[in-house]
């Protein structure tokens, strides 16, 4: 039996998009890389992007888990002997709420060419408001990353 590869014609993207309002960080961006991966369709194929397009919406509505947003932190470096940089997570999620969402999710992907391609299929703002209306994008639901309330 031969193993089945999808051409590039074959390969139909949706867009999708997510509301990041109450959401915590890590496990909407495990289900946003698995959906630009492609890993939710039948024809995925590890050497091919067969993802779709996502958008997220609301980045700077999102929650961390536990005391991440204080003690969890993001090293740059820039490449000189003691240039190395860092921040709290919280603070570059009020600095630049949509890079450090796009930031998460790209630790997520290959670490390859592949992977810088399916990245640029993620679109974020940090605001309600995206310019990608005329994609009809379907709303994506990501129930097991709902930050519990309690409801008195």
């Amino acid at each position: 039996m031969r193993t089945y590869t999808p051409s590039a014609s074959e390969i139909e993207r949706s867009w999708y998009v997510v509301d990041a309002e109450g959401l915590i960080l890590g496990r909407m961006a495990t289900e946003v890389a698995r959906r630009l991966r492609g890993k939710h369709k039948p024809t995925f194929t590890p050497n091919l992007d067969t993802g779709d397009h996502v958008i997220i919406i609301n980045a700077d509505k999102v929650v961390l888990s536990a005391d991440k947003r204080d003690s969890k932190m993001v090293y740059t470096h820039s490449g000189y002997p003691g240039g190395i940089k860092s921040e709290s997570y919280g603070a570059l999620l009020d600095r630049k709420p949509a890079d450090a969402v796009r930031r998460t999710v790209r630790g997520m992907l290959p670490k390859n060419r592949l992977g810088r391609q399916m990245l640029t299929k993620l679109k974020v703002y940090p605001g309600s408001e995206h310019p990608h209306s005329a994609q009809n994008p379907e709303p994506l639901e990501i129930p097991g990353a709902r930050v519990r309330t309690k409801e008195i």
